[in-house]
């Protein structure tokens, strides 16, 4: 084989690798960054699931609120 043949397949060889460990560099960054974002948006919904029940909670609150104001109106007026 001429030196021009074995050269020109090191050369692809090295591209090849190269290129084959650049793909997997960035699977793995691609994948980290979406288990992060993963993770925040749980977050995210967990807050939303809280607030969603401290909603409910105050609603309930409001409502037990008003009917003590009505009963005490109707002792004030007895």
């Amino acid at each position: 084989m001429s030196e021009t043949v074995i050269v020109t397949i090191i050369s692809f060889t090295g591209t090849l690798l190269g290129t084959l460990g650049g793909i997997v560099a960035s699977a793995k960054l691609t994948i980290y960054r979406i288990e992060q974002l993963e993770k925040k948006v749980e977050k995210h919904n967990n807050l939303i699931e809280r607030v969603y029940k401290l909603e409910e909670r105050t609603t309930v609150a409001e409502e037990k609120i008003q009917t003590v104001e009505h009963r005490v109106d109707g002792l004030e007026t007895r």
